[in-house]
């Protein structure tokens, strides 16, 4: 037993290392925390040599699955979202279908998946491997993505994740720009195990239910392991939420929809009395944009004095808040079966065969569909051009509105036809077959050949939406429509007092189906092994190997998006295929006792655009056995996905124009005036609708993404430390990595290019190109398809401490963190503009703090076990532009100039476990809450539906659960 005096340096020394570390991580192990040691040769993410060091010239996060378990988490996505590495990415907190479109890169909303970012670079430029091998892509049901849906892989079926935080391209090929996840499965398994877990967020639901049955065995020559897992987790509505909840948008007014309950009606009567603008003016500063007034039973209209009548001039007070029809938290429910089973052929050689289904059904919702007609709809097609007769007798204003002439828009958002719903459902198929082994020429020689077929194939039913071609049936001449079977008039006037009929619902509703697939076919051959002795008994090792793989994506919309007739959003189908041919060499040089060098290149043949040739170096030091100095340099390229090439879709983008903003009327800010006068902007000029539907989609002539990256860094592990204050293991990381990305994919920054253009004078060549405006000023559909459009810059350095103690009388003790300062995060396109997107400065529904830190403090005594998670969030920043329109619920944006600070943020989990529980042998019994102290997320009044960013921070409340498993 150790005296009280061991035990006080002990709880010193940990303090220290806590004080030393500023703030504390989850116990996610890494490579770099272990102290180097002799094992047996094996692979390593990051290189495809086999060896026997565990420190390797690339840093690798290793989570196991005791890390994983003292989580609490349960989806793959969610475990890696956590790390400091990360950046945004899907999640079930996205509520992500709707208004938002499809995205430009043709890849679909990823709507109920889960993806991984890496260095904030985005989901599609990280490489996902399962034992080594790709995962197919996700299929969205909205585009062919160019990312891999984690959801797809239950967490019962792995041993560990590797987490690969560096260029790869040269040993991986495509993708691997940011960095690998490597998700090990379980291949070994006697007995049978049986697990299930239920957790809930406190106040809010969203019952999580798990269950999962392993059985294994082996044999001589045989062994086995088959899983099958249930996961369900019920939605959240954001209706639950106060922040949601209230009767105006929580963010202001100006985060509201003029698609509305009781209508807006923007129009000319050319019978109106002449004023000093005279009848219909172009300017259209003549016209009326009025709405109903609260609790109208019918209206009343009288043109020669308006509020006289039941209408009053729309004003941002008037705007809707769609926040209590969306979700916090999608619901998902999973079922999943896995097996894997090798064979031993002889001494040398072994077959081996994985395979797995599973199968997702989730869902999103939205608030009911508005429906818009008329130029100011700005959708760039038949909504824009809708008609409506003075024959309507539903039309209280007594002429006919045409929106060639004196027709804005009329919204209406009919409540009575009830939310949006988009379910999904999504079945995936992987089969892995090969054969492992070795050949004895002196020098063994490692191998391996595998086959591969994997498919995802997605469907999304989408509920409450409408047909545009009867709508307008329904606005226009009574005597057409009548001579339509099941046709009626379309009310769209009456607000909430006279709302739709159901023969009216039932004429304009329609229910689409909307198919996206998703195959990856795959045949790779790869060798390793010493090749002769430079330096004693170490050798020079090898590593070559040929792969081919064959891609094919499909996006079959929906027959009304395709014709442009759905209400929700316009897309094209999509089906195409391309395939590579690759070989790769890599080799291992010692120099000297305590150095090695490394190299290696891949050359990929792409059926659509070429060869590409990709290298990477690097060195591992060992001065002594406390230091190791490490780094690397590599070139690395990602090729442009199906959907980036080929698809045609149309996007809800969210912007801000600065000649006049919602809620805000002109003028504009200085520096914008001039550019709105030669834009023809009126003075007073509001714009009617943040969402401006924007014509994105793919485009056949891209090239690859090329990027060139290297880190450097140092692993101490200070043996004068051991037995120190009761010290077993005390390791210290840090590297530095730097990524810049050229010719980068994607779409320019609308916003960023709308300012710009209108900040140069409104009428530049190039900045202008996308934008027109109509008679009034509001912006028509801007085009903003998919080129390699510029660079991308970030660098910034990981911090790891790792401590442990010996074995005191209380237990062990533990404490890990991981630490990530982002330097920079810079994207600037081929003309110029410089995205709105930089460290510190939260924008789009997404943020790159300066620093995230996580740490774990860890108890483990007998079958006891504590731990306790402290994540940290800096602080960042977004500009109040629209939001600070109205008042007493934004006191940081007073105006638009104005910075609004989302301030320092903690999440607190802890986790107490207990192994051979209640005296039975294998049972464990695990209890334990996240976000302990129910902190709320920062409010975002920029940030779109739920008025947080949920790609940064946790859902609000806490939650809890309980976890039992047992092995027999």
């Amino acid at each position: 037993m150790r005296s009280r005096g061991q035990v006080q340096v002990a709880f010193h020394a940990l303090a220290g290392a806590i004080l030393l570390s500023l703030y504390a991580m989850p116990a996610f192990s890494q490579d770099s925390g272990d102290k180097p040691q002799q094992l047996q040769s094996i692979e390593v993410t990051g290189s495809r040599i086999k060896q026997t060091e565990i420190e390797t010239q690339s840093p690798v996060l290793v989570i196991d699955r005791k890390q994983i378990e003292r989580t609490g988490l349960l989806t793959v996505g969610d475990i890696l979202q956590q790390l400091t590495a990360g950046g945004k990415a899907l999640n079930a907190k996205f509520n992500s279908s709707g208004n938002f479109g499809f995205p430009s890169d043709g890849g679909g909303i990823g709507a109920g998946s889960a993806q991984v970012d890496l260095r904030n670079l985005g989901s599609k430029r990280v490489l996902v491997l399962v034992d080594g091998i790709r995962w197919v892509n996700e299929s969205s049901a909205s585009g062919v993505s160019g990312s891999a849906d984690l959801n797809t892989i239950p967490v019962s079926i792995i041993e560990r994740i590797e987490v690969l935080e560096d260029g790869a391209s040269a040993i991986y090929g495509s993708d691997a720009i940011a960095g690998v996840i490597n998700i090990i499965t379980r291949k070994t398994f006697d007995g049978a195990e049986v697990s299930g877990y239920f957790g809930r967020y406190s106040g809010f639901g969203g019952d999580t239910k798990e269950g999962s049955l392993t059985i294994g065995g082996s044999s001589e020559r045989f062994s086995a392991i088959v899983n099958a897992s249930y996961f369900k987790q019920d939605g959240i509505s954001a209706g639950k939420w106060w922040q949601s909840a209230m009767p105006q948008p929580y963010a202001g007014l100006a985060a509201g929809s003029s698609g509305i309950p009781q209508g807006r009606f923007t129009f000319c009567d050319p019978a109106r009395p002449i004023t000093s603008y005279g009848g219909c003016d172009a300017a259209q500063e003549n016209w009326y944009d009025i709405t109903l007034n609260g609790g109208t039973t019918a209206p009343v209209w009288d043109p020669t004095d308006p509020s006289a009548g039941t209408y009053h001039n729309f004003s941002g007070a008037d705007r809707f808040n769609f926040a209590p029809f969306n979700l916090l938290l999608t619901p998902n429910e999973r079922k999943a079966i896995f097996a894997s089973a090798t064979y031993s052929v002889s001494d040398t050689m072994r077959l081996h065969v994985r395979a797995l289904y599973n199968n997702r059904t989730s869902a999103n919702q939205a608030a009911p569909e508005p429906i818009f007609v008329g130029p100011y709809a700005g959708t760039g097609g038949i909504a824009d051009t809708i008609y409506i007769s003075a024959q309507n007798p539903y039309n209280p204003f007594g002429i006919d509105l045409d929106p060639a002439s004196n027709l804005g828009w009329i919204t209406k958002r009919p409540i009575e036809v009830g939310p949006r719903i988009f379910n999904q459902a999504v079945d995936t198929w992987y089969f892995n077959a090969g054969l492992d082994g070795t050949w004895d020429f002196g020098r063994g020689l490692n191998w391996d050949a595998n086959i591969v077929h994997s498919e995802n194939k997605a469907d999304q039913t989408f509920y409450n939406g409408f047909n545009l071609s009867h709508l307008s049936l329904g606005l226009g001449d009574p005597a057409i429509c009548a001579a339509v079977p099941n046709c009626v008039p379309i009310d769209l006037f009456g607000g909430q007092a006279r709302p739709m009929t159901p023969e009216m619902i039932n004429w304009i509703r329609s229910t689409q189906v909307d198919r996206s697939q998703q195959k990856l076919d795959l045949a790779s051959f790869n060798v390793s092994g010493d090749l002769f002795n430079i330096i004693d008994s170490r050798a020079v090792a090898f590593a070559a190997g040929v792969e081919y793989r064959r891609y094919f994506g499909s996006f079959d919309p929906d027959p009304l998006r395709q014709s442009g007739e759905s209400q929700d959003s316009q897309a094209k189908a999509v089906a195409a295929s391309y395939h590579v041919n690759e070989v790769y060499g890599e080799l291992n040089v010692p120099v000297f006792d305590s150095l090695d060098l490394s190299g290696a290149v891949r050359y990929s043949d792409y059926s659509t655009f070429g060869g590409e040739t990709t290298g990477k170096v690097g060195f591992r030091w060992q001065p002594t056995a406390d230091w190791l100095f490490r780094g690397s340099y590599s070139t690395g390229f990602r090729a442009p996905s199906i959907g980036e090439l080929y698809g045609l879709t149309q996007f809800g983008a969210t912007l801000t124009d600065p000649c006049g903003t919602t809620g805000s009327p002109g003028p504009a800010g200085p520096e914008y005036v001039a550019g709105c006068q030669a834009q023809g902007v009126p003075a007073s000029f509001e714009q009617a609708n943040t969402q401006i539907t924007t014509i994105t989609g793919g485009n056949p002539n891209l090239k690859p993404e090329t990027s060139r990256s290297y880190q450097v860094g140092t692993v101490y592990s200070p043996s004068w430390a051991e037995g120190l204050a009761g010290t077993e293991r005390l390791d210290f990381g840090v590297t530095y990595y730097h990524h810049k990305l050229s010719d980068a994919v994607g779409a320019r920054d609308i916003q960023a290019l709308l300012d710009d253009c209108v900040r140069s004078g409104g009428v530049d060549p190039v900045l202008c190109a996308p934008f027109t405006r109509q008679a009034g000023g509001n912006l028509n559909p801007p085009e903003n398809k998919l080129t390699n459009l510029g660079t991308i810059k970030t660098d910034g350095v990981d911090v790891k401490i790792n401590w442990s103690s010996d074995e005191f009388s209380f237990g062990r003790l533990r404490v890990a963190l991981q630490g990530t300062w982002v330097h920079k995060y810079e994207e600037v396109d081929a003309w110029g503009s410089v995205s709105t997107r930089a460290v510190g400065v939260e924008v789009s529904d997404s943020s790159i703090p300066k620093w995230q830190i996580n740490t774990q403090l860890g108890w483990a005594m007998n079958d006891w076990s504590v731990n306790w998670n402290v994540r940290y969030i800096h602080k960042v920043y977004e500009d109040c532009g629209a939001a600070a329109v109205t008042g007493p619920n934004i006191p940081g944006c007073a105006n638009a100039s104005m910075s609004h600070e989302l301030g320092d943020t903690y999440y607190h989990d802890l986790q107490v476990g207990w192994t051979n529980a209640i005296g039975v042998a294998n049972l464990s019994l695990t209890a334990g809450i996240n976000n302990l102290f129910n902190k709320q997320a920062p409010v975002c009044y920029t940030c779109s539906l739920n008025g947080y960013d949920a790609g940064t921070y946790d859902l609000p409340g806490r939650f809890t659960y309980v976890q039992a498993s047992y092995k027999f």
